[in-house]
């Protein structure tokens, strides 16, 4: 059976709107439970091992699946990182590797390194498409891929519009490199960004032509998850991070809901699922 499940980010959560308030795990979980979300992503750049655990006892009342999100900053370190997804019972662990060599030919040995890992000890990775780390350039990831072909990835393409400031609208070529991510990607993100902005208010009318720009992308991307996938999950983690991510106004204040806007891309999500063809 293929199905379609959804995340928000424990991140995302701390706060999740513009109040600035940030509630105790215990709420947090029945919050994003309570929404119909299917699991929780579990940032280890933005907390720690210690808050993986203390949030841990809250997502398993709540049924919800952790999602351990890893940026590990020596090769050796992501080991004790797959076990601890693996003992959580996380799908896989994202990847935005803190180890950035600059030559091409030093990346492949870390990629191919950490694959091993994961390999030996039975978790699944995948390598997020992501600033400031090994992936950080559209170019040199569409490269790696080449090299690495069972390297598998978590698109989360907002980081790319920003990196490689495209234009819209976008050239046949430049979204012909996007595809080339998407048919390797196996899980997706969402965060609607324009070539300057990495998080956009979703509501805003000038904003509009990128939110469709990347409900597309989105769609594209499930569409090649269903053609190389009889059966699993596909996850889809609506991830808004709080400021500086989001934008805000003089007074310091988010200009939008986050919460109320994940809300929004995860039915966004869900209609293009459906409209695909829907679990089955």
């Amino acid at each position: 059976m293929r199905r379609l499940q959804t995340y928000t980010s424990l991140w995302a959560m701390q706060p999740h709107d513009q109040s600035g308030v940030k509630l105790p795990y215990d709420q947090v979980c029945e919050m994003v439970a309570g929404a119909g979300f299917d699991g929780m992503a579990i940032d280890l750049g933005a907390s720690d091992v210690a808050v993986a655990h203390a949030v841990r006892p809250h997502m398993e009342r709540n049924d919800l699946t952790p999602l351990i999100v890893a940026f590990p900053k020596t090769v050796e370190s992501l080991e004790d990182t797959l076990k601890m997804a693996k003992d959580f019972g996380a799908p896989f662990v994202d990847v935005i590797g803190q180890v950035m060599p600059i030559a091409l030919d030093d990346m492949v040995p870390v990629i191919e390194t950490w694959m091993e890992m994961s390999d030996k000890i039975g978790m699944p990775i995948q390598f997020e498409t992501h600033r400031n780390c090994i992936t950080n350039d559209l170019y040199t990831m569409l490269q790696l891929l080449d090299r690495i072909p069972e390297m598998r990835v978590c698109a989360d393409l907002s980081h790319y519009v920003v990196d490689r400031e495209f234009w819209y609208p976008l050239s046949d070529h430049d979204l012909g490199l996007i595809s080339r991510v998407l048919e390797r990607s196996d899980s997706f993100q969402g965060r609607v960004a324009s070539r300057q902005q990495v998080q956009l208010p979703l509501d805003f009318p000038q904003h509009q032509k990128w939110v469709e720009l990347f409900k597309g992308w989105w769609r594209e991307g499930m569409t090649s998850w269903r053609d190389r996938n009889a059966t699993g999950d596909c996850i889809f983690l609506c991830e808004l991070g709080p400021p500086e991510y989001a934008m805000t106004g003089p007074d310091g204040k988010e200009l939008s809901n986050r919460w109320e806007e994940s809300l929004i891309i995860k039915g966004w999500v869900e209609d293009i699922w459906s409209d695909l063809g829907g679990d089955e």
